[in-house]
């Protein structure tokens, strides 16, 4: 089933070469279906890799799934340009009112760091 994501997001491209159908936010809302609400807390470094990752794993689901991007404001990534999550993550304040159907929330290896240096 199609997901639907934010438009002009970098896996886009990639979804399409590998046949797996994306739709925007104007194509979903024409549907006649309730979508599957997930939202997606990525944690990992090279996160525009892991978000083609899961959506292409999220695809796999026989029902329209809508995913939100989600960032926490206190922490700025150093892998990631600061225009990419401006343009597709939404602060963890923006949504924390809102119902999704799901969560998820990816991982970095923080337990390699000393836990006064995790900053999330």
């Amino acid at each position: 089933m199609p997901v639907n994501i934010p438009d002009n997001l970098p896996a886009i491209e990639i979804l399409n070469n590998e046949h797996i159908f994306v739709m925007d936010d104007l194509r979903a809302s024409t549907q006649d279906i309730r979508p599957l609400k997930i939202a997606v807390l990525n944690l990992m470094p090279l996160k525009i890799t892991t978000e083609t990752d899961l959506i292409r794993l999220l695809s796999n689901s026989p029902l329209q799934v809508e995913i939100d991007f989600i960032q926490i404001e206190t922490h700025t990534p150093k892998n990631t340009p600061i225009e990419h999550l401006m343009e597709f993550y939404k602060p963890f304040s923006a949504i924390n009112t809102h119902f999704y159907d799901g969560f998820i929330v990816t991982g970095a290896p923080v337990e390699l760091l000393p836990f006064e240096e995790v900053n999330y």
